[in-house]
Formats: structure tokens, C-alpha cells, sequence
């Protein structure tokens, strides 16, 4: 049903009444009830990345993380980054769409929120570079980050991690070149960390963009970091 919809998207950004997706009416976050229902969740991911695993998968960890954890301590992914959240994501990031972000992160929120465990003490969203920056306009990531601050009750905090060189966009690029692209990219802030925080970012594929800022925000004392992202993908194939 989403992807029969997906031509009302541009027409339907005007009015926060009416669906992104479909047009139709919308019921909650920006989205109606069967579009917010089909959209591709992650049901089951691996409690350090993300990765989505079986059901019947015995450990919480994928492979990967069994072998060589990252550097942050949790990571949650609400969706699959698959249709419609590749556009979403897109028309975010490279069209302004705020209102893709919004959404995403209130979903997120509410997803975050249902969860019975400790949060941490703030949020950071993924800081670009000042050159991004200033082309883009904004930061997609402080876009998903402010509606789940808000709905938490959680610091959004910025300024304590510096990207200090530009990179390239990852997308593309095979896991060992984004390592490279994004080593010693991020640099901690002189200001005092939260002991534990949650970084924010859109997708995570290889996750070496986050790895690189825990490793920063570890640098600057922070204890306990969690990644949260609105959707994971997988380096070289999609789901069916």
C-alpha cells in the first residue's frame, strides 16, 4: 500500500493534517494509520549494532559484535532503511523536508519510550562539519533529535564533539574506505561530557561515522554511549 502512495509525498509536505506518504488523513506523527503501520521496522537487532538478526537467533549479539564489539555500548534502530524511509531520509537530507525528520524522530521517541530500561543523561546529534553545514542549511540529525528530547525529557546537548575535517559521503564507498574516510574525524569539546549519552544520527550502515564519534566522546569522558538511528542498513544488499 505504501509504495502506491508514495506520488501524494510531495504534495502532501504542506499540511501536517494530511499523511506524508499517501495524502490521506493523518492520524498521528504525520502519518496515517495503515502508512505508519507498514512502515518497515526492525523488529529484532542485535543489542550493540543494530544489524537485525532471527527471532530465533540465540544470542543478542550478532557475529560481528561477538567478535569485535564497537566502541558504544547499545545501539536501537527503529527501521529498515528500505522504501519509503530511503526517501524520507533523502527528502530530509537533501531537499529540507523537515517534516520527514519530525516524524522519524517521534516515532522514534515512541519507540524509545516503551523500552523499560535506564536512558541516558543526553542526547548528541551527530554534528556535521561547519562546510556541510553551512551548505545544507541544518543538521538532519538535531532534526531527529529535538522531537525525542522533547518527548523524553532528555538534554539536547551540542558543541561537545567537533568534526574537524571534512569528509566524503560515505555512500558508495566499501566498509575498509568509510573506516579511512572518517578516522580521527571527530575531535571532544574542552566542556565537561555527560557521563552517559546517547549520539543521534539518520542511518547507520557500517557504523564507522558513529564508532568514530564514541571513540571521541570516550576520549572526553563519557562512561556509557548508545547510538540511536531512525534506520539500519546493510552495506552492499537490501531486503527483499
Amino acid at each position: 500500500m505504501v509504495n502506491a502512495r508514495w506520488n501524494a509525498f510531495g504534495c502532501s509536505l504542506a499540511s501536517l493534517a494530511r499523511c506524508l506518504l499517501c495524502g490521506g488523513a493523518s492520524e498521528r506523527f504525520g502519518l496515517c494509520g495503515p502508512c505508519r503501520e507498514e512502515m518497515p521496522y526492525v523488529d529484532h537487532g542485535c543489542e550493540r549494532c543494530a544489524l537485525a538478526l532471527p527471532e530465533a537467533a540465540a544470542a543478542g549479539l550478532c557475529l560481528a559484535c561477538q567478535r569485535r564489539p564497537p566502541p558504544f555500548d547499545r545501539a536501537f534502530a527503529l527501521l529498515h532503511y528500505e522504501y519509503p524511509v530511503d526517501r524520507m531520509i533523502g527528502a530530509l537530507k537533501f531537499a529540507g523536508r523537515l517534516g520527514c525528520g519530525r516524524t522519524l524522530g517521534e516515532l522514534m521517541a515512541e519507540a524509545l519510550g516503551s523500552h523499560d530500561r535506564d536512558l541516558p543523561e543526553a542526547i548528541l546529534p551527530l554534528p556535521l562539519h561547519r562546510e556541510r553545514r553551512r551548505e545544507r542549511g541544518f543538521n538532519q540529525a538535531a532534526e531527529l533529535a529535538l522531537p525525542i528530547a522533547r518527548r523524553l525529557g532528555i538534554d539536547l546537548v551540542t558543541g561537545l564533539l567537533e568534526r574537524v575535517r571534512p569528509t566524503v559521503p560515505q555512500s558508495g564507498l566499501s566498509a575498509r574506505a568509510r573506516r579511512r574516510n572518517v578516522a580521527n574525524g571527530f575531535s571532544p569539546a574542552r566542556a565537561a561530557m555527560p557521563l552517559s549519552l546517547a549520539l543521534v544520527d539518520d542511518v547507520m550502515t557500517t557504523g564507522s561515522t558513529l564508532a568514530a564519534a564514541a571513540r571521541a566522546c570516550r576520549d572526553g569522558g563519557v562512561r556509557r554511549i548508545e547510538v540511536w538511528v531512525a534506520a539500519r542498513a546493510e552495506l552492499g544488499r537490501l531486503r527483499p
